[in-house]
């Protein structure tokens, strides 16, 4: 018997007992979207913190300098000169000033803003575009212009959105010039990047009253040479001040790796918690095949008396379970797709399935249909054909 005789009576006898083989699907419908939907959730919520990290610098170096009794002994030119030596490994160091005050526009004002003086090449190392006007540059730092950058949000809270190049704004009571508003891209959410306020580091040092700059960000030239430019400054450092806690210099990478470890784990928790709910409709299936062979004796020991083989019947009952279970996984994709995206947007972040979740789910469901079906699939074969004959 060819394998699309053998599915058309699998279909027929499935058609057949609607209500039977819908609950029959259930089970597998319910394991299978409550899989997808929690491997998808998992799975966006690590793309939305590994974007999170990306969008701070995975790349930075953050070093930190104390100095002996507060006496700051390196220089921005000397971060610069040490950039220059290991361009190996560092794209550029960028001096940091970072304080918060009150911010005034036009229309209202922002208590407790985040400002962040920084140096010309910021803007291009951290992936910040202009959409109008332009960004820091030399000159602004050299002569410690009272100009800044700055966000969308910070354009939508103290300007109603209408800020333009060339209008004021008042950063802790003193009056700076916006020389260019960033694009926006985080939905102009309060604890984004979408808030911010850049200046000239020289600006910023002077305003913040800090006399010489004790931050820096090391960028690293890729994601696989973090570790070395962090041991590098590390050691550079320890030779100019001959104690660690005069110091510090830390990076993302080894936070971000936890991190996945630590939702890897708990995504392969979620989906074998979900998967229990499979073995559980696996189960039902070859209960609900068990019943079918019983009540279907006489069916098959007529089969058997006309030539049917022992391996035809088999094949029959195998064929139907996995018709059962792919059918009913093919509806549990969709619907946990479905539940995933929508869920995904109420929360706030992308959690379409997959390709490769959706093939594993279907494999699954198929597979446990074929594994759970084999027992009644077995039993039917093997009855006598005289003694189900006899039966009624």
């Amino acid at each position: 018997m060819g394998l699309i005789q053998v599915f058309k009576l699998s279909w027929s006898s499935i058609v057949s007992n609607k209500m039977r083989s819908f609950l029959t699907m259930l089970g597998m419908i319910i394991g299978v979207a409550s899989v997808i939907i929690m491997v998808s959730l998992m799975e966006g919520m690590t793309r939305e913190m590994k974007d999170s990290f990306g969008s701070m610098g995975v790349n930075n170096v953050t070093v930190s300098l104390i100095g002996r009794n507060g006496d700051v002994i390196l220089t921005e030119e000397d971060m610069y000169q040490y950039a220059k030596e290991h361009k190996d490994t560092v794209k550029a160091v960028v001096p940091n000033v970072a304080f918060q005050t009150t911010v005034k526009g036009a229309t209202d004002k922002m208590e407790g803003a985040q400002i962040t003086g920084v140096d010309e090449k910021y803007a291009s190392l951290n992936d910040k575009t202009v959409e109008k006007g332009s960004f820091i540059n030399y000159m602004d730092i050299t002569n410690m212009e009272k100009n800044c950058v700055i966000g969308s949000y910070v354009d939508l809270k103290v300007f109603g959105q209408k800020a333009k190049v060339g209008d004021t704004i008042k950063i802790g009571g003193e009056a700076y010039t916006i020389k260019g508003i960033l694009k926006e891209t985080a939905n102009n959410v309060e604890w984004s990047d979408d808030n911010c306020i850049y200046i000239p580091y020289t600006t910023g040092a002077r305003q913040a009253g800090i006399g010489s700059i004790s931050s820096y960000s090391l960028v690293a030239k890729d994601t696989n040479v973090v570790e070395k430019v962090t041991s590098d400054i590390n050691d550079y450092l320890y030779n100019i001040y001959h104690d660690k806690k005069f110091y510090s210099a830390t990076n993302l990478i080894n936070m971000l790796n936890e991190i996945n470890l630590q939702l890897g784990m708990m995504t392969a928790l979620l989906a074998g918690i979900a998967g229990i709910s499979l073995l559980v409709a696996g189960i039902g299936i070859m209960n609900i095949m068990l019943v079918s062979v019983t009540e279907r004796t006489r069916e098959i020991g007529i089969r058997k008396s006309l030539g049917a083989k022992k391996r035809d019947i088999m094949r029959q009952f195998v064929m139907e379970a996995g018709t059962t279970s792919g059918i009913g996984g093919t509806i549990g994709i969709l619907l946990g797709a479905f539940a995933s995206i929508e869920i995904g947007k109420a929360i706030g972040f992308n959690a379409t399935p997959t390709l490769s979740v959706v093939l594993i789910s279907f494999g699954i469901s198929a597979g446990i249909g074929i594994i759970f079906g084999y027992l009644p699939a077995n039993k039917a074969a093997k009855l006598n054909p005289i003694e189900a004959l006899r039966s009624e």
